[in-house]
């Protein structure tokens, strides 16, 4: 079970001290939303980010990009240190392209789908990633709440994975704290980002340690 802190809800003027801080706590991936003000109605950070960050931590970065033409980014942020990049299923037929872009760049490979979005659209590229990120709030804006409606989404995730057996991580992303944090996990996500939930708390490491026994005991009490 692994919590993604996510650099949105980070102080924007201290995003150096602000990654450090997250390792500090304990994180050991670190999320960075990619926005292109096109696919999403706000605009965020760049490839330039992720090289300045790079060597300052040794946390996964897993880099979500929230764009309407991913294709011209996936290199430069592979340059930059991404160790993950994820797409959106919403692409249509640059999905596939795009999939196998980022596996040449040597990179894990992950697909995003929004709240909208019938997961049937995903079923064909399952045996093509390492993550399916599942946003539980319409992205473009951290601070939202909760969207309880992509509970099942999440569960059709978990059984795609135990009846396929396919090996990938399950990332619910958008409104995590304490509590959805717990629904996430007890539907079968594994991946937790947080943004609002845990940046804006005064002790990081506390709120850290608790939102991952938290998710740890649900994880425990499905097993």
């Amino acid at each position: 079970m692994i919590i993604a802190p996510s650099l949105l809800a980070a102080n924007i003027g201290k995003l150096a001290a602000e990654t450090i801080r997250a390792e500090k706590a304990g994180a050991q991936w670190l999320h960075l939303d990619i926005m292109d003000g096109h696919f999403v109605p706000n605009i965020s950070f760049g490839p330039e980010v992720v090289r300045v960050l790079r060597p300052l931590t040794r946390m996964f970065l897993d880099v979500h990009l929230m764009c309407s033409r991913p294709e011209i980014l996936l290199e430069s942020f592979a340059k930059a240190g991404a160790d993950q990049m994820t797409v959106h299923v919403e692409l249509g037929d640059r999905v596939t392209p795009l999939l196998w872009k980022i596996k040449a760049l040597d990179k894990r490979v992950g697909l995003a789908i929004n709240p909208p979005t019938s997961m049937s659209h995903l079923e064909p590229y399952l045996g093509q990633i390492d993550l399916l990120l599942i946003m539980t709030v319409n992205p473009g804006f951290g601070g939202q709440p909760f969207i309880t409606e992509t509970l099942p989404k999440i569960q059709q995730a978990s059984e795609w994975r135990r009846e396929k057996k396919i090996d990938c991580r399950i990332e619910a992303d958008g409104g995590i704290d304490f509590h959805t944090a717990a629904e996430c996990a007890h539907a079968g996500a594994d991946t937790f980002v947080s943004g609002t939930g845990l940046f804006k708390r005064r002790n990081f490491r506390a709120a850290l340690r608790k939102m991952q026994k938290i998710v740890d005991a649900q994880a425990r009490s499905r097993s």
